[in-house]
């Protein structure tokens, strides 16, 4: 992937962080977007792994602040060849108490946004005949779950935006594809199994292997680093011809 520039939203921390850390192990060079300018990750990333790193800010639920961001990219960058639409908000709520002005915001962030990136990136991609779009999905893009209305419905919305995409760039040399975590080790799902072991008065381990075993059948945290493993391995070679997918990674949620 040497010379080769990644764009991956919501990257300061977790997910985004990990799957930027992936990509620069293989040679990419990287934006590293969030709603602030990630500067010390950046010069993180760029000593860790001597790629290129630019820190980068836009509020994805603006179009307009979308649009000033790439344009400064593919003109810093000259293209945007790998782009992974990480970047996410929810909101947990009753649908009867959902705050509209939370489920616009999700609408913008979860799915407007990577629509946005990935019609200004693609101009370029074609001209170079070969570009790679991976679009964060979830095991909830294929099943629901109370007082996630906004993420739930985003995250399925997600697979039909990768659907389209993969055909309309099937004969380019693009590919473009969702990948579909279970539960990760996230700072909000280890503070909610802190709080649960705390007010039980039981082992964090215990509760942790409770809190998986409703739902993964493995009874572990799905590894970030298999995750940005796996964007890695789709933006090779041997990923050719993976195009339209939708990529569980959850432990065997998804088939129990």
């Amino acid at each position: 992937m040497k010379n080769k520039w990644a764009l991956v939203t919501g990257a300061t921390a977790g997910l985004g962080l990990a799957v930027a850390e992936g990509l620069a192990g293989a040679g990419a060079n990287i934006v590293l977007h969030d709603l602030v300018a990630p500067k010390q990750a950046a010069d993180d990333l760029r000593t860790r792994f001597g790629v290129e790193v630019i820190p980068a800010a836009a509020d994805l639920a603006r179009r307009d602040a979308i649009e000033t961001m790439m344009a400064d990219l593919l003109d810093r960058c000259g293209a945007i060849d790998i782009l992974v639409n990480n970047a996410v908000v929810r909101h947990f709520s009753a649908i009867e108490q959902f705050p509209p002005d939370r489920w616009d915001q999700a609408l913008a962030v979860n799915l407007s946004a990577p629509f946005h990136l990935i019609r200004l990136a693609l101009p370029v991609m074609k001209q170079r005949g070969w570009g790679r779009i991976i679009n964060m999905g979830s095991i909830y893009s294929s099943r629901a779950v109370e007082d996630r209305i906004d993420y739930v419905t985003t995250k399925t919305a997600i697979l039909g935006l990768t659907r389209a995409v993969a055909i309309e760039t099937a004969r380019s040399g693009i590919t473009c594809n969702t990948l579909c975590p279970g539960t990760l080790p996230t700072p909000a799902i280890l503070n909610k199994i802190a709080t649960s072991a705390s007010n039980s008065d039981r082992p964090v381990d215990e509760v942790t292997r409770e809190y998986l075993g409703e739902r993964q059948p493995t009874q572990r945290f799905v590894g970030m680093d298999a995750v940005a493993a796996m964007v890695v391995f789709l933006c090779g070679p041997a990923a050719n011809d993976i195009t339209g997918a939708s990529l569980p990674i959850d432990g065997g949620w998804s088939v129990a």
